[in-house]
């Protein structure tokens, strides 16, 4: 809104009637505290703890004596381009296959009770 009035050499009051816009909006000024110390030590603890969400993040501040609300946390993680690293799977060692037994290699049952012929070719 201050270009506009520098530009066009416009009071406050007709440039915010041309913009539709309350002055109270043009004039507000935040009043909230800094949070950059908090900020600060949110990336450390998020280096630190690759693996913690917002939330645990959020209980090892109150730990700390940090007067914070996850939802504030969540807020700040999310505006720093923080997030849940996770862990990529790692592939089992290949190795050999072995039947799992049931079948043959030929497809026929095994029977393994005593008296029975072994490898039998009928499924009853």
């Amino acid at each position: 809104m201050k270009w506009v009035q520098a530009c066009y050499r416009l009071s406050e009051r007709r440039a915010t009637r041309l913009f539709q816009v309350h002055r109270a909006s043009v004039r507000y000024r935040s009043v909230r505290a800094s949070q950059e110390p908090l900020l600060m030590r949110l990336r450390e603890l998020a280096a630190a703890r690759v693996r913690f969400g917002y939330r645990r993040l959020a209980v090892l501040l109150r730990r700390e004596g940090w007067k914070v609300n996850a939802k504030r946390v969540y807020r700040l993680y999310r505006e720093d381009g923080l997030t849940v690293r996770t862990k990529r799977r790692t592939k089992a060692a290949l190795r050999q296959r072995r039947p799992h037994g049931g079948r043959t290699s030929a497809g026929a049952w095994i029977s393994c009770t005593p008296g029975s012929r072994m490898g039998a070719g009928s499924a009853s």
